[in-house]
């Protein structure tokens, strides 16, 4: 593994331990030359995953964009790291065990609306008029009367506008 500080190849793992509920193993590294620390995780490759865009095409699964988007919405939000990444984990696990090998990006990005809803409803709305392109202020006016309506029926407040 090449150190992120001196660029060199000659590193040690100082610690090894599973990580992501067994999904993953987290590495702590030490740089033999310039004394540098820095972590690793390995985890199972998904290539044999891909995802089928709105336009038809495909692409190979990345988990990464997945997760700068959701981080992207869950900005200046109440929302821990480790949220984020329970959150993607049980979408990839889902679709790891559905074993379809094509996924849309459309059910990918419904799977993660529907976590975010439960996550933060700031988020969701942040991550949903990306995803769905709103067009104009009735498109966010429409999103948040779902979820007035929502709270109201389960008994808790919702957003006022």
């Amino acid at each position: 593994m090449r150190c992120p500080r001196c660029s060199r190849e000659d590193t040690r793992v100082v610690d090894s331990r599973p990580a992501e509920d067994g999904r993953s193993v987290r590495r702590r590294r030490a740089c033999a030359h310039c004394g540098g620390r820095f972590t690793t995780y390995e985890r199972v490759d998904t290539t044999d995953l891909t995802v089928v865009k709105r336009d038809g095409r495909r692409e190979r699964f990345d988990r990464d964009k997945i997760v700068r988007g959701i981080t992207t919405s869950c900005e200046k939000r109440p929302v821990s790291a480790s949220d984020i990444q329970d959150l993607v984990n049980d979408v990839e696990g889902e679709l790891l065990a559905e074993a379809e090998h094509e996924i849309s990006s459309v059910d990918i990005g419904n799977r993660v609306m529907a976590r975010l809803r439960e996550l933060d409803e700031v988020a969701y709305v942040r991550f949903a008029s990306v995803y769905r392109s709103f067009a104009d202020v009735e498109a966010f006016r429409d999103v948040i009367a779902g979820l007035k309506m929502e709270g109201r029926a389960e008994g808790r407040e919702g957003f006022d506008i």
